[in-house]
């Protein structure tokens, strides 16, 4: 399933939650809007790489550390991807296996890197020392803070819909989150949600956002970078800037395939119109348990889907409320110059 259609989901939710309640993040979020997705998917999950290339076409498919025998595209043979770096060679579940817990902080580390792992009821202090390093490291923009905060989103987003904290009350088909149910949670929030309720663009969303430039502080945030400012002071272990390099490339490579996975996806969750109404790709309604769109729309209503993801935007708002708490700098973003266009037009107007 796509993850970046949830993700996405969870950091415009948020956004929408932080701006009711006039927290300064949201501004910089609606400005640099997509830096702030890009950061909402990209910014943490750095698996997004080919699992194999497929010998018919050359062409990657895949995803991350996933075991494929046959091309999707051609029921061909596959080869292995592979990411090399000068002398050093890297597969899919290497990459996951050095990165993934460094990106989502509470959870998803490697055995050997466990202790490593932040405490839940820590990320506040975390996220607000990242937040106070961008400036002092990356310079001035705004730009680089709208990227940070849209990876606190996804951290928060998986955090409640992996169960790995409490607050999200769910139980869709089999679960809270389960490969049967991933299809539907794409389905309903591509359709129902971003297209009939909040009128996105998706093609537009998802275009832009895979077009936003690598954001050296995403290597500080990892720790895999020098160990400087004051998250070196909040997080004194695990810094590994020997692997700094690798994980440029792979962001790169994060952004190279991800604009061929958009156009997969869009594909894969677009609606068909039969005699028995609209109904979805056959794949997704397979893993799915075989059920077809219609039911997956009664389902999800039944499970209260939108409340989840009501209480995720709330939870991500609150996230960002005790990080402007502990960090009140973000409380001088710009927000319109003064005299406002009310003011002008009485002193400009033609009279």
């Amino acid at each position: 399933m796509s993850g970046i259609i949830g993700h996405t989901m969870y950091a415009l939710l948020g956004a929408r939650a932080a701006a009711e309640r006039g927290l300064p993040v949201a501004w910089i979020a609606a400005r640099h809007l997509p830096s702030y997705l890009c950061g909402a998917y990209l910014g943490a999950d750095v698996g997004t790489v080919p699992a194999a290339i497929c010998l018919d076409t050359d062409s990657p498919v895949g995803y991350g550390a996933q075991r494929l025998t046959k091309s999707p595209l051609t029921g061909g043979a596959v080869k292995r991807w592979e990411l090399k770096v000068g002398r050093e060679v890297f597969s899919p579940r290497q990459i996951h296996d050095l990165f993934y817990g460094r990106a989502h902080l509470a959870f998803g580390w490697a055995a050997r890197d466990k202790p490593l792992a932040v405490p839940w009821e820590k990320l506040p202090e975390y996220f607000a020392a990242v937040l106070k390093d961008a400036r002092q490291l990356h310079g001035p923009g705004e730009r680089q803070l709208a990227y940070a905060l849209g990876w606190m989103t996804h951290v928060i987003g998986d955090g409640l819909i992996k169960s790995v904290a409490p607050g999200l009350d769910l139980h869709l088909l089999d679960g809270k989150y389960t490969p049967a149910n991933r299809p539907i949670q794409d389905l309903v929030t591509f359709h129902e949600i971003g297209v009939k309720e909040l009128n996105l663009d998706w093609p537009a969303l998802l275009s832009d956002l895979v077009d936003s430039s690598i954001e050296p502080l995403q290597t500080h945030y990892m720790r895999v970078a020098p160990a400087r400012g004051e998250l070196a002071k909040a997080a004194k272990r695990g810094w590994e800037p020997m692997r700094q390099l690798l994980l440029l490339e792979v962001m790169a490579v994060n952004r190279r395939y991800q604009r061929i996975r958009n156009g997969r996806i869009l594909k894969q969750l677009a609606l068909r119109k039969t005699a028995a109404g609209l109904q979805c790709d056959p794949a997704l309604s397979k893993v799915a348990t075989g059920l077809k769109y219609p039911e997956m729309l009664t389902l999800a209503k039944k499970a209260n889907f939108r409340h989840a993801l009501w209480q995720i935007g709330e939870a991500i708002a609150d996230m960002f409320a005790e990080v402007v708490r502990l960090c009140p700098e973000l409380e001088n973003v710009w927000r319109l110059d003064k005299p406002d266009w009310k003011t002008l037009t009485k002193k400009w107007e033609n009279k």
